[in-house]
C-alpha cells in the first residue's frame, strides 16, 4: 500500500530544462509542481471530504442530544439501525477516508515533492559556470539547495492539510449553523472578518521576516563552512578567535532576524485568544438565548457549543499553518536567489559536438577583462599547430590562467574567438570541448571519495588494469597501496577527505596527474603540474610528463622555467599581451623579459618581485 502511494509521482521524471527558470514565487513553485497535479487534486478533494465528515459528526451530536430527551427504550427501538450505521461509519469508513487523505499527503506528496525540487535545483546549479560559483560561498549555495525543497514541500502540505481543510470546515460550520438557525451565522461571520484581518496582518509581515531570517541563516552557514574549508589557514595563523568573531557577527544577525519574526507570532497569539473568546461568547450565548426563547432545541445549543469549541481549538492551528505556509514561502523565495538564477554560460542553439581531428588551435584577437576593463587578456592572437608544445610564463596577473579558462570555456570571451580545428569553441557543446582536453591544475583538490573514484573521474569506463597503469606512470601506485582511512578502507578504496585533505600536496598532485594520464585527451593543459612535487619525484615523472605530451597539443604554465625549457615554443605574457615568443635558446639570446626571469631564478623558480623591479 505504501509503495503504491510513494510511486504515484516519479521525482526523477523527464522534464523540459530551461536556462531561465521563473523568477516569480508562484510560477517557480507551479513549474516544479507540474508532475503533482493529479496528486494535488486528489489531496484537495480528500481534504474537503475529511472536513465535511468532521462537520457532519458535530451536527449529528446535536441530533443525538435531541433524541436522548425521549424514553431510552423508544429511542433505541426507533433508531438502533441508524446508531449501528453511524458506529460502522465512525469505526471503519472514517479511518479509511482519513487514511487516504494522509497517504496522499505524507507518502505521495511530501517525500517526492522535496526530492524533485532538490534534484532539479542541483541539476540546474551544476550547469552554472565556474565564474558563477566563484562569486558565492559554496556553503550558502549548498544551504539553499538543502533548505528550499523541504520548505516548498511543507508549504504545499499546509495548503492541503490546513488551508483547504479549514476553508471547507468554516463553510461547513456556517451551513450547519444556518440549518439550525440562520441568526447563529451572524456572530460567526463577524468573527470571521476579524480573524481574516488578523491573518492578513500576520502574513503580510511574516513572509518578508521569514525570508530575511532564512537569508541570515544562509550567511551563518556560508561563514562557518568557509572556516571549516580553510581550517589549515585558521590553525596556521592561530585565528580561532577571529573566526569566532566573524561567525558571531552573522549568528547575532540571524538571532535578531529570528526575534523579529517571533514577535509577529506573539502578537498574533494574544489577539487570537481574544477573538476566540469573542466567538465562543457570541455564538454559544446567542444559541442559549434562542433556547430560552423557545426558538432552538437543546441539540442546537449542544451542536453550536461543540462547533465553536472545535473552531476555538482549530484557529490556533489554522493560524500557525497559515503563518508556517508564508514562512516557508519566505524560505523558498530566499532559495530562489540561487536556484532561479539563469544559466550565465550556455551552449548556443543547435550547438554540435566538437569534432577534433588534429588539435590545431587558433586564437584570434582574444580579450577578456572580467567586466572590469583591465586585467586578463588584451587582444592576443596566436596559432598553435597540431602536436605543438607551448610553454606559457609571465608575472602574476599577466593573463596566463585567463587564457586557460577561456580555452576550457569557463568564461565566454568578451571579444575575439578561439578555434579548434576550425570550429569556434563558443559554438560547440561545452561537454564535448572539455572531453577533448586534459587539465592538471596547480590546486590539485580531490573529491571526498575513494582514490579509485577520483582516478576514474578521468575515464569512468577504464579497467582496473588501465587505472593502475596510470597510477604507476604518475609514481602514485606505491603510496596508494599504503593508504588507510579511519573507516578501515585501504589502498584504492581509501577515502581522501574533503578536497583530498588527508593526502600531502605531492600525493594529491600525483593522483591528479594519474587521472589526466588515464583520460588521455588529445589537448593537454598543464598549470604548474609539478609545483607540489619534490625534486626527486619530479625527476622520476618528468619522462612520464613528456610521454604524456607525445602526439598532443600542449599548453603548459610554469614558474619553474626548467620544466618548460624543452618546449617547442615559449610565450611570455605581460599585462595581457604576448610580448615575447620563441624557443628557450632564442628567448635567452633576445635578452628580454624571459632572459631576465631565467637569470633571476632561485632553485628554478621565477622570482616575480625582482623581475618586476
Amino acid at each position: 500500500m505504501f509503495k503504491f502511494f510513494e510511486n504515484l509521482v516519479d521525482p526523477y521524471c523527464d522534464y523540459v530544462e530551461t536556462d531561465t527558470p521563473p523568477t516569480k514565487l508562484w510560477p517557480f513553485i507551479m513549474d516544479y509542481a507540474q508532475p503533482f497535479k493529479r496528486v494535488f487534486f486528489l489531496a484537495a478533494v480528500m481534504s474537503v471530504v475529511v472536513a465535511a465528515v468532521e462537520i457532519g459528526l458535530i451536527g449529528y451530536m446535536g441530533r443525538i442530544v435531541d433524541l436522548l430527551i425521549g424514553d431510552p427504550a423508544d429511542v433505541w427501538a426507533a433508531h438502533k439501525v441508524e446508531f449501528l450505521a453511524v458506529i460502522v461509519f465512525v469505526l471503519l469508513l472514517r479511518p479509511l477516508l482519513q487514511g487516504l487523505d494522509v497517504l496522499l499527503l505524507n507518502n505521495a506528496m511530501l517525500p517526492n515533492f522535496g526530492t524533485l525540487i532538490r534534484w532539479r535545483a542541483h541539476k540546474h546549479v551544476l550547469r552554472q559556470s565556474v565564474g558563477w560559483f566563484e562569486n558565492d560561498f559554496a556553503g550558502r549555495i549548498a544551504n539553499r539547495i538543502m533548505q528550499t525543497p523541504p520548505a516548498a514541500g511543507e508549504a504545499m502540505f499546509q495548503v492541503f492539510d490546513a488551508i483547504t481543510f479549514s476553508i471547507a470546515y468554516v463553510v461547513g460550520a456556517a451551513l450547519l449553523l444556518m440549518d439550525a438557525d440562520p441568526r447563529l451565522v451572524l456572530p460567526m461571520l463577524i468573527w470571521l472578518v476579524l480573524y481574516g484581518a488578523l491573518v492578513r496582518w500576520t502574513v503580510v509581515r511574516v513572509g518578508p521576516a521569514s525570508q530575511k531570517a532564512s537569508d541570515a541563516r544562509s550567511q551563518v552557514t556560508g561563514r562557518v563552512v568557509d572556516a571549516y574549508t580553510n581550517i589549515h589557514s585558521v590553525k596556521l595563523f592561530a585565528h580561532n578567535q577571529r573566526e569566532l568573531e566573524y561567525a558571531k557577527e552573522a549568528i547575532d544577525y540571524s538571532r535578531d532576524t529570528f526575534q523579529q519574526e517571533m514577535r509577529i507570532f506573539t502578537i498574533m497569539d494574544v489577539v487570537l485568544v481574544f477573538l476566540n473568546g469573542l466567538l465562543i461568547v457570541s455564538v454559544v450565548g446567542w444559541a442559549i438565548w434562542l433556547w430560552m426563547q423557545g426558538q432552538a432545541s437543546v441539540g442546537v445549543v449542544a451542536a453550536a457549543t461543540a462547533l465553536t469549541l472545535r473552531l476555538n481549538a482549530m484557529t490556533g492551528w489554522i493560524m500557525w499553518a497559515l503563518t508556517s505556509f508564508f514562512r516557508q514561502l519566505g524560505v523558498v523565495a530566499e532559495g530562489m536567489e540561487t536556484i532561479a538564477q539563469p544559466i550565465d554560460l550556455v551552449d548556443v542553439a543547435e550547438a554540435k559536438p566538437l569534432q577534433l581531428t588534429e588539435g590545431k588551435m587558433e586564437i584570434d584577437a582574444l580579450s577578456h577583462h572580467y567586466g572590469r576593463g583591465s586585467g586578463g587578456l588584451d587582444a592576443i592572437s596566436l596559432t598553435i599547430n597540431p602536436g605543438e608544445k607551448i610553454g606559457l610564463i609571465g608575472r602574476s596577473g599577466a593573463g596566463k590562467s585567463t587564457l586557460v579558462k577561456l580555452l576550457l570555456r569557463f568564461y565566454d570571451a568578451e571579444t575575439g574567438r578561439i578555434l579548434i580545428d576550425g570550429q569556434d569553441i563558443a559554438k560547440v557543446t561545452q561537454d564535448s570541448l572539455r572531453d577533448e582536453i586534459g587539465m592538471v591544475q596547480q590546486d590539485s583538490s580531490l573529491l571526498h571519495r575513494s582514490v579509485r573514484d577520483n582516478l576514474l573521474y578521468g575515464r569512468p569506463d577504464a579497467t582496473e588494469e588501465m587505472m593502475i597503469a596510470a597510477a604507476k606512470k604518475a609514481e602514485a601506485h606505491e603510496f596508494i597501496l599504503d593508504l588507510e582511512d579511519p573507516q578501515g578502507r585501504k589502498g584504492y578504496d581509501a577515502h581522501v577527505g574533503e578536497r583530498g585533505v588527508k593526502l600531502s600536496g605531492g600525493q594529491r598532485q600525483r593522483i591528479t596527474l594519474a587521472r589526466v594520464i588515464l583520460k588521455d585527451a588529445p589537448i593537454l593543459l598543464l598549470d604548474e603540474a609539478t609545483s607540489a612535487l619534490d625534486s626527486e619525484v619530479e625527476a622520476a615523472i618528468q619522462s612520464t610528463l613528456y610521454g604524456m605530451m607525445a602526439g598532443k597539443t600542449v599548453i603548459a604554465i610554469a614558474h619553474r622555467l626548467s620544466t618548460i625549457a624543452e618546449m617547442d615554443r615559449i610565450l611570455v605574457l605581460d599585462a595581457g599581451r604576448i610580448v615575447e615568443q620563441g624557443s628557450h635558446a632564442d628567448l635567452l639570446a633576445q635578452g628580454g623579459l624571459y632572459a631576465g626571469f631565467w637569470a633571476r631564478q632561485s632553485g628554478g623558480f621565477l622570482n616575480a618581485d625582482e623581475a618586476a623591479e
